[in-house]
């Protein structure tokens, strides 16, 4: 037989795209539009309904950027579509390329009942089916004229991404307002050689399978009458059935698809959009939910959740009823889907506290899965803390993205740096907007990496990024692969229904221990640096007036601030999310989180003040209180007293030029351009800037990577670098001090190195006046170390990789996180550098040739300035707080990280402020002192251990306590747990493994 596959294809192609899908909808008539442009900012569902509209017609254009038209179409059913299905077909100008990411609409009744959300690839209304002839229509349309900004020519500069700059041309013209008959048998045809064109694909040529369905589609197509597409439909049908009807194969890769709609709280649109976007997405995932009997959908995010509830309680009522059916599906147990490099310890803990707390409290489920899709990896620290929420499975697929290594397994066990491992799965499918395309479908049978050994994996099904959700089209094509030959077998199931299959076929998965990094958008360390310094402070700030307030209202009886707590801590857990901490968003929506973080820090900073000023008294004592977890200056940790301070010396001038610092501790040599050329431990005789090099060293780099400029850093950017060693000024400053300023391009840079009293660290203040385009600012300190690996602190601990590049995944980690510290060291000697607000920093090792030596160089990521999605990223001033500590263990990095993020407060009182709670070894840090969520008044201790070792320590509480429980992260007694081991006195004497989180719930008597 001739070989006429092409030709048979191609006829498929061109029949189906101009005959049979215009076919749908075989009549129309036009509806009539009115338009009401809402001034500024969007308006209540009310008031929107209630204004007055004018005249618009189609072909018209509408739609300043950011701005909100209220549409009212009307029109009457003809009375020959009498008995007939009819729907609206509302096209606002949408190009169907770009759900999520242009034009939107959400579609009321005049009763301000919510319909149904329209988008790019659901631009229909039903109407009634049957119709009545006569019936008048009417509906309200509010339409986001939401700009393109990731177009198709992807990351050009724009100033479209915030209101402000924004311009007010219209954006999009409407393109279709129409009544029409719609074809359900065409619509099934259509769905019907989409499933089997797209299989036919996906076969091997030399299968039988492949021609049995080419032969089948080519007799529905000569059965189909191209004059009369609607009177032969059923007839080109019948020639599939038989095709169709043939089951899987046993052996099948079996899909568990989740209706999914994955909408970024931020990122090409502001949070005040995202709101919208949510009512949009919940409207027609829950009209869809009553169509479809099998169909179910799964939502993340307990914000989204909760901006539904709290601004469109109309939506609310459906998502309500839909969820108690079972069929919309609370999923993932976090506030937001966060960053998780980032977030510190706490905030990550309290990402799960009230994601779980949201779905408990309102539907009573219990989420026992992670659900990240999107997130740019996963740190080290996440396994312990996902189990200690009482989770035990994580999903996602973003780390199919890396550029550079093929990630080994698609189910297995996450090993976290404490030992905890986690249930985890990657989808292979490799999308978190699976379409139910063959090609999709195929690759996810194709690509799964397990295969003889599990047979499951998960597909999240639905128009993403920008919200939208699963449509019709999707879950008709599922439901023909539910058993269809060449195919995986698709079922609609619950995110749990698929992890307990996937856990009982797979008992034994391989293990992967360590972070899950991703080998792409490692500039999301540093890009938009003043997000990360309020992230940075406000998690710090909230540490501090937790640990005040309740230790105010336990020994004054001041009441304790819960509600604005709570309030504060998911606004700050919201600004975690994944493309806003890591500044990825546009200029809007950073602009705001600074003027954010700067609320809550005033509103923090109020609570600190006031819960201090209870506990010191009236009095004229100074006194200092100290929030870290490690005691200082004679200060016990947790409480308040006399600081004991030592005098300041003045900087020597030094041989040659510049400056020496001498402290007894250190001595420090500045040389006249500025540069530290010697860091000099005294007590062990030894140096830590490598021979012939310079520490503090600033360098530029272009950068300007192959894409995605505010996310990516591409390794060829080290190819070129400017030593910026030119000083206008080296000059001594205050105390123990000198001060560089240096200007280089259209920037300026003013440091003040220090050197306290009795300190074994160099503290650097650097102020930038950064006006740089495309550019990478780094600040160097090569190091005379010799090792093979370092340690950056993660949630909970910290994480050691590699100084080397022996391997492709080594060499791949050429930028990564630090949370306040990164240490190197050799065995008995070490070296840190910690950090008040930087995330970036890569390590490299060079042999010199003059000794034979190793140079082991730290560089801290300060300063980007992309300019996609925000044109002036990181513009401006910016103030960074640095230290370098030579002779650190890792102990001493862990104490001096807390230190230059929780920095003392004094001020007068009767006397000193015994700590609330108290340990006996500095290797366990507190990292929470609160009292309990649920109002009862116990107070509330989170510890762990810090340095990787063992640890048996002893706490005593500061006040009275009738008994002691472990709990989890929600402060829910754990089961297993057992009783807590308790002194003569009161105390608890805990014994924990390495990096072993713990929390304890104290009953005040």
């Amino acid at each position: 037989m001739h070989d006429d596959r092409g030709l048979v294809e191609a006829r498929l192609k061109r029949v189906l795209e101009e005959r049979i899908r215009p076919a749908v909808y075989p009549e129309s008539v036009p509806l009539e539009v009115a338009v009401w442009n809402a001034p500024g900012e969007p308006v209540p569902v009310a008031e929107g309904l209630a204004a007055e509209p004018g005249p618009i017609a189609v072909g018209d254009a509408w739609g300043a950027p950011w701005g909100t038209s209220w549409f009212r179409v009307t029109g009457t059913v003809p009375e020959e579509w009498a008995g007939r299905t009819v729907e609206a077909v509302l096209d606002l100008g949408f190009d169907e390329n770009m759900p999520g990411f242009q034009c939107e609409g959400l579609v009321y009744r005049p009763d301000g009942t919510p319909v149904k959300g329209l988008n790019p690839r659901n631009q229909w209304v039903r109407i009634a089916a049957p119709a009545e002839g006569g019936e008048e229509v009417r509906l309200h349309v509010e339409a986001a004229s939401n700009p393109v900004i990731l177009d198709y020519h992807p990351f050009l500069p724009t100033k479209l991404g915030d209101k402000e700059t924004a311009g007010s041309e219209p954006q999009y013209r409407l393109a279709r307002m129409d009544l029409a008959v719609f074809d359900e048998a065409v619509w099934r045809l259509v769905i019907d050689l989409e499933v089997l064109g797209e299989l036919m694909h996906e076969l091997p040529e030399d299968s039988g399978r492949r021609w049995d369905v080419l032969r089948a589609v080519g007799r529905a197509l000569d059965a189909v009458d191209l004059q009369d597409v609607n009177g032969s439909a059923e007839r080109a049908r019948s020639c599939l059935t038989e095709v169709l009807s043939v089951p899987a194969v046993p052996s099948a890769h079996r899909i568990s698809a989740v209706g999914h709609a994955h909408i970024d709280s931020a990122w090409l649109w502001p949070l005040r959009e995202t709101v919208r976007k949510v009512a949009r997405t919940t409207s027609n995932m829950t009209a869809l939910l009553e169509d479809e009997p099998d169909f179910v959908f799964a939502m993340s995010q307990a914000q989204q959740w909760a901006w539904v509830k709290d601004h469109r309680p109309e939506v609310w009522a459906k998502v309500v009823k839909a969820v108690a059916d079972g069929r919309f599906v609370p999923a993932g147990g976090m506030w937001v889907e966060a960053d998780t490099n980032m977030p510190g310890s706490e905030a990550m803990a309290r990402q799960f506290v009230h994601g779980k707390r949201f779905f408990l409290e309102n539907f009573g489920v219990e989420n026992e899965e992670a659900w990240l899709p999107d997130t740019f990896g996963f740190a080290a620290g996440l396994p312990q803390i996902i189990k200690a929420a009482g989770s035990k499975w994580l999903l996602t697929q973003k780390i199919s993205w890396s550029q550079t290594n093929k990630f080994p397994h698609h189910t297995f066990r996450w090993e976290g740096i404490d030992g905890t491992r986690i249930f985890t799965h990657f989808p292979p499918v490799d999308t978190y907007n699976c379409s139910m395309k063959g090609s999709e479908i195929a690759h996810a049978a194709r690509n799964f990496k397990d295969k003889g050994v599990a047979r499951h994996s998960l597909a999240p099904t639905g128009w993403g990024d920008g919200g939208g959700g699963t449509t019709r089209e999707m879950i008709a094509k599922a439901a023909r692969m539910r058993d269809l030959e060449g195919a995986a077998q698709v079922v609609w199931e619950t995110p749990r229904e698929f992890f307990e299959k996937a856990e009982a076929e797979y008992a034994e998965p391989p293990v992967w221990v360590g972070e899950l990094y991703l080998e792409l958008h490692r500039a999301t360390l540093t890009s938009q640096a003043k997000t990360k310094q309020g992230n940075r402070r406000s998690e710090h700030l909230l540490r501090e007036a937790e640990l005040w307030a309740a230790t105010a209202a336990v020994r004054t009886g001041s009441a304790y601030p819960y509600e604005d707590l709570d309030r504060i801590w998911k606004t700050v857990l919201l600004h975690q999310f994944h493309d806003i901490l890591p500044g990825s968003s546009i200029a809007w929506v950073h602009r705001e989180a600074e003027k954010t973080y700067a609320a809550v820090a005033e509103e923090l900073d109020a609570v600190i003040d006031a819960a201090q000023r209870a506990l010191a008294g009236e009095g004229d004592e100074p006194l200092v209180f100290n929030a870290a977890p490690h005691a200082r200056h004679g200060v016990p940790a947790g409480g308040a007293g006399p600081r004991t301070a030592a005098p300041h010396g003045a900087p020597a001038e030094r041989p040659g030029g510049g400056y020496v610092l001498d402290n007894g501790v250190l001595r420090v040599e500045v040389d006249a351009r500025g540069l530290v050329t010697s860091a000099y431990d005294i007590a062990a005789e030894r140096e830590t800037v490598a021979p012939g090099a310079a520490a503090n060293l600033l360098q530029v780099h272009p950068d300007f990577p192959n894409m995605w400029d505010a996310w990516d850093v591409d390794a060829f950017y080290r190819n070129t670098v400017t030593d910026l060693v030119d000083a206008d000024e080296v000059a001594p400053g205050e105390g123990t001090s000198v001060r560089v300023t240096r200007t280089f391009g259209s920037s300026r840079v003013t440091q003040v190195l220090s050197l306290a009293p009795g300190a074994r660290r160099l503290d650097i203040d650097t102020e930038v006046d950064w006006h740089e385009t495309e550019k990478f600012l780094k600040l160097a300190f090569p190091l005379d170390v010799h090792t093979d690996r370092y340690a950056s602190e993660t949630q909970y601990g910290h994480f050691h990789r590699a100084t080397h590049t022996n391997t492709s995944w080594e060499a791949a980690k050429f930028e990564a996180c630090n949370h306040r510290f990164v240490h190197l060291g050799e065995p008995d000697w070490g070296v840190a550098v910690v950090t008040a607000s930087t995330y970036g920093h890569d390590v490299t090792r060079t042999v010199r040739p003059s000794d034979g030596g190793t140079t082991t160089t730290l560089r801290v990521s300060l300063l980007r300035a992309p300019r996609f999605p925000d044109p002036e990223t990181d513009q401006g001033l910016h103030r960074f707080r640095h230290a370098l500590v030579p002779g650190a263990a890792i102990g001493d990095a862990v104490r001096e990280g807390w230190r230059i993020n929780a920095p003392e407060r004094a001020l007068t009182g009767a006397g000193p402020v015994a700590p609330l709670v108290a340990l006996d070894d500095d290797a366990v840090v507190v990292t929470a002192v609160k009292l309990a969520d649920d109002g009862s008044g116990d107070v509330v201790v989170r510890f762990h251990e810090s340095r990787g070792g063992r640890a048996r320590t002893v706490l005593r509480p500061g006040f009275a306590a009738s008994a002691v429980e472990a709990t989890d992260l929600l402060e829910r007694p754990l089961a297993d747990a057992g009783p807590v081991e308790r002194g003569e006195d009161g105390e608890v004497v805990v014994s924990l493994r390495p990096f072993e989180l713990r929390t304890l719930r104290f009953r005040r008597a």
